[in-house]
C-alpha cells in the first residue's frame, strides 16, 4: 500500500518494527548523558550515574545476554500479533555483529541496532522524512531502513532526509540540563564539553518522537536551541500543508510517554500536571490519565543494569484503530482504565523497556493507516 499516516488512531495496515539484534552495549558519552538526562534521578539512587564531572568520556556498559534474548522474544511476539490483527510489518536490516563503532569525522561511538524505529524518522502523510538524531551511536540507523523507505518511494511516497549534524560537543544546546541542575537537586550538570576542530554552534537535532501528529496539526516538543532549530526547519518544510505547534519543554525530549491521541477529542495524558501545560487548542479535548505504575510492573534489575526510562514508560501504547490499542502485558492496572474508557486492549509482553530505552510506540513506525486524513481537529 501506499504511504499514508497523519494521525496515530486510524486503522493500522502497516508499520516497521525495530530489530534488536546484536544491541550489546550503551556508550556513555555527552550525547548519550544529555538524551537520557531527565532519567538521572531515578537511576543515581540504585544504579550508577551517568556521568561524573571531570570523568573520562566514552564509558561502555554492556547489556547481559539473557535480557538481549527476552528483548528478541518480545519484539518477534510483537510481529506475530501485527499479524493476527492483519497488519503488515515491515522490518529493517538486522545490525550485523561485525559492526562495531559508527566513526564520523567528528566522533565515534558503539553503534546500535534500529530497535526504537519511532526516533529517527517520522510520517507526514504521504512523506518520510529522516530526522537529524540526538544520540551518536544512532547516526546511520535510518541506513538500516532504507530498503523499507526504498519501497514506499518506488509506490509513489515523498522522501526527504534532514541536515545531518556534526555533533561535536559544542553542537549541543546544554541549558535544558543546566536549568534542571538546581542546588541540592540529584541532577548533575554536564560541564566537560571538549573543543573540536569541526565546531559549528549548536546544530539541528530533533525526533520524530517529540511530535504528535493530529492530521493537518502537529505539535512539537521544543526543550533546547537544538530542537529549535528543528523545528524551524519542520515549519518551513510543511507549510501549506501542516501547521506546527511548538510545545515549550513538555518534557526533555520525546512526548510519546506523556502524551498520545487515542482518537479525535482523547488524549491519554501522564498526569493532571501535564494536562495544564498543555496549548489550549488540546486543553479542551478529554483526557485520561493512567494509573501509578506500580513496582511490580517491572522486573527486579541488579546495581550494574543500566535504566534509561521513568517508569511512566508503559503510557507508550499503539493504536491500531480508535478503539483498539496494544498495552503492555506487564500493565493491568492500565489496560483496565483503558477498558472503562471503551477500548479493547490487546496485551503485549514487553519486559524490558527500561533497559532498551523504548516502549510499543517507540518500537514502532506507522506507515500506513487506513482512512487517514489531513483532517483539522482542532477547529
Amino acid at each position: 500500500m501506499r504511504l499514508n499516516s497523519y494521525d496515530g488512531w486510524s486503522p493500522l495496515r502497516e508499520v516497521v518494527l525495530g530489530s534488536a539484534d546484536n544491541y550489546t552495549a550503551h556508550d556513555r558519552e555527552l550525547s548519550f548523558d544529555l538524551f537520557f538526562h531527565d532519567e538521572t534521578p531515578y537511576s543515581r539512587i540504585y544504579y550508577p550515574r551517568h556521568v561524573t564531572s571531570g570523568a573520562a568520556p566514552g564509558r561502555r556498559t554492556t547489556i547481559k545476554k539473557r535480557y538481549l534474548e527476552e528483548l528478541r522474544e518480545d519484539v518477534e511476539g510483537m510481529a506475530e500479533i501485527f499479524a493476527q490483527l492483519g497488519v503488515t510489518v515491515h522490518r529493517p536490516l538486522p545490525l550485523d555483529a561485525s559492526t562495531g563503532e559508527v566513526r564520523t569525522p567528528a566522533f565515534a561511538a558503539a553503534v546500535v541496532p534500529p530497535l526504537n524505529v519511532r526516533d529517527n524518522s517520522i510520517v507526514f502523510g504521504d512523506e518520510i522524512i529522516e530526522t537529524p538524531p540526538l544520540v551518536r551511536s544512532r547516526y546511520f540507523e535510518t541506513q538500516f531502513l532504507k530498503p523499507v523507505y526504498a519501497e514506499y518511494f518506488r509506490r509513489g511516497a515523498r522522501w526527504t532526509v534532514m541536515p545531518r549534524p556534526m555533533m561535536t560537543d559544542a553542537s549541543f544546546d546544554l541549558s535544558y540540563v543546566a536549568d534542571a541542575a538546581k542546588p541540592g537537586s540529584l541532577i548533575e550538570p554536564i560541564t566537560d564539553s571538549r573543543p573540536s576542530p569541526y565546531d559549528t554552534g549548536f546544530e539541528m537535532m530533533i525526533d520524530g518522537a517529540q511530535c504528535l501528529r493530529l492530521g493537518r496539526d502537529v505539535f512539537v516538543n521544543v526543550s533546547n536551541a537544538n530542537h529549535a532549530l528543528g523545528c524551524d526547519w519542520l515549519e518551513r518544510h510543511l507549510r501549506g500543508r501542516f501547521r506546527v505547534h511548538r510545545l515549550h519543554r513538555l518534557a526533555d525530549s520525546h512526548i510519546d510517554s506523556t502524551v498520545l491521541a487515542l482518537r479525535p477529542g482523547l488524549l491519554l495524558v501522564r498526569t493532571p500536571g501535564v494536562a495544564e501545560r498543555l496549548p489550549k487548542a488540546l486543553q479542551s479535548w478529554d483526557m485520561i490519565f493512567p494509573p501509578e505504575p506500580e513496582d511490580n510492573n517491572f522486573p527486579d534489575y541488579e546495581d550494574d543494569d543500566l535504566i534509561l526510562t521513568s517508569r511512566y514508560i508503559d503510557l507508550n501504547v499503539l493504536s491500531v484503530s480508535p478503539d483498539t490499542v496494544l498495552v503492555n502485558a506487564a500493565c493491568p492496572e492500565l489496560a483496565r482504565t483503558l477498558e472503562g474508557h471503551g477500548f479493547t486492549v490487546v496485551p503485549v509482553r514487553h519486559r524490558h523497556r527500561r533497559l532498551f530505552g523504548g516502549g510499543l510506540h517507540c518500537f514502532t513506525l506507522d506507515t500506513v493507516r487506513e482512512g487517514s486524513g489531513p483532517e483539522d481537529y482542532l477547529d
